[in-house]
């Protein structure tokens, strides 16, 4: 006997017209035609069943602040962090909170159950961690936030930074951050990452650093986390995040590097909406795209995920939580419109960052969470173009969201009365 049975959907794999049976809050049969009693049935009509999309890369504390205390004028990333400094004193922990849990809100509507978050530890208070510390505790019900203990300004630049982020990992953070292309020196980058490596190496804990996020292509960290990575015995439990030097750098090197990152086992995150617009600022005509070597990397066997990063902060002044958006424009700056290039990308906001963020019960077979989204398209590819509203939105079997789905009423001589924009294969 299953508590629910979703009939008839397709799933990213490619399989179609399959039952979900779910009983006591898990995925207990996936198959065609599921010979069993129910207490409830959802027929899918042949449409996508997905599991929840995953947000590998998020500012939390920030979200939300967008015109506080200014607008950033230029929509530069420098200008951002500049007005970052000047909202941090003003900060409440209510104000985040809130701020916080109304963007939680927007991204179960959107299907986004899974969220990394980056917490800026160089406030000595840590009242951005405290308060992302709650709004962990309260979404967990219907949302894992995972949190890593960011130094914004530089763990060796910033007096204290150190003893804060150590502070933070004390109090429950879960992974341990950096931005090594912010400190003074290269050199500092450099001994950055190895402190903040043996640091996670002795706790137990995954890493996730802000790593070239530049133009420059003598920006190299990543090199210096893949070699602590491998020295430390940390592979698979590191990423890379953002890496925009790679759009900078020559093949020769990147021929060597992308190697070296697999070797590691060092997981990489493209921002495609920031990089696309942060980077390159400085360049006329030609104009570097700014977004990482998202194919070479997976040619290479690296695991490639894409974040949102930021939604109306002091950095963007766009954005709604939606991870469709993310891999559009990810497909877009990469060039990724082949087929299966086109699958990766939907892969790069469910499976690939669930993997990153070693979430438990992720997936859609037997044994698996009953999280899971219906959308109202046939198939990754058609999700994305149209960005496909969320039909239903599951945690456990529980229903956390509906959308009416999307359409046009036509008045059109001859013509159909309605338009959903879906198109059937041909």
């Amino acid at each position: 006997m299953f508590d629910l049975i979703i009939r008839n959907a397709n799933l990213a794999d490619g399989r179609e017209n399959i039952d979900i049976g779910i009983a006591d809050g898990r995925i207990l049969a996936v198959q065609p035609a599921l010979a069993a009693s129910t207490a409830e049935a959802i027929d899918a009509q042949g449409q996508l069943v997905t599991a929840p999309f995953v947000d590998a890369h998020f500012h939390m504390d920030s979200t939300l602040s967008y015109g506080l205390p200014r607008v950033n004028q230029s929509g530069t990333l420098l200008e951002g962090i500049a007005l970052w400094g000047e909202l941090k004193p003003l900060l409440t922990q209510d104000a985040i909170i809130e701020r916080a849990l109304a963007y939680c809100d927007w991204a179960v509507a959107k299907g986004l159950l899974a969220i990394r978050s980056h917490v800026d530890v160089c406030d000595p208070r840590l009242l951005a961690v405290e308060a992302l510390l709650e709004v962990k505790r309260r979404v967990a019900p219907y949302l894992d936030l995972q949190l890593v203990a960011f130094p914004q300004d530089g763990v060796l630049r910033a007096p204290g930074a150190l003893e804060n982020l150590t502070r933070a990992l004390d109090m429950g953070v879960d992974v341990v951050g950096g931005i090594p292309h912010f400190e003074r020196t290269m050199a500092d980058g450099a001994e950055s990452v190895r402190i903040l490596c043996e640091l996670a190496a002795e706790r137990g804990l995954r890493v996730d650093m802000h790593c070239d996020e530049s133009d420059d292509p003598l920006s190299r960290h990543i090199e210096t986390l893949a070699f602590h990575t491998r020295r430390l015995g940390l592979e698979g439990r590191v990423t890379g995040s953002h890496l925009t030097s790679m759009h900078s750098m020559d093949n020769y090197y990147v021929s060597k590097l992308i190697p070296l990152i697999r070797e590691a086992g060092v997981a990489a995150i493209a921002n495609p909406l920031i990089n696309i617009t942060l980077q390159g600022r400085h360049d006329t005509y030609p104009k570097r795209r700014g977004m990482t070597r998202v194919p070479e990397l997976l040619a290479a066997g690296v695991a490639v995920a894409f974040g949102h990063d930021c939604v109306l902060d002091p950095w963007y002044p766009l954005g709604s939580g939606d991870m469709l958006e993310v891999a559009h424009m990810g497909l877009h700056v990469a060039q990724m419109t082949g087929q299966a290039a086109m699958r990766q990308c939907f892969a790069a906001v469910t499976d690939t960052p669930a993997a990153i963020l070693g979430l438990d019960g992720y997936g859609i077979a037997p044994g698996c969470r009953a999280d899971l989204v219906l959308l109202q398209a046939a198939d990754p590819v058609e999700a994305i173009r149209l960005r496909a509203t969320r039909l239903l939105v599951m945690r456990a079997g529980k229903v956390l969201a509906r959308s009416p789905a999307a359409s046009a009423q036509l008045e059109l001589p001859g013509r159909p009365q309605q338009v959903d924009w879906r198109h059937a294969a041909r």
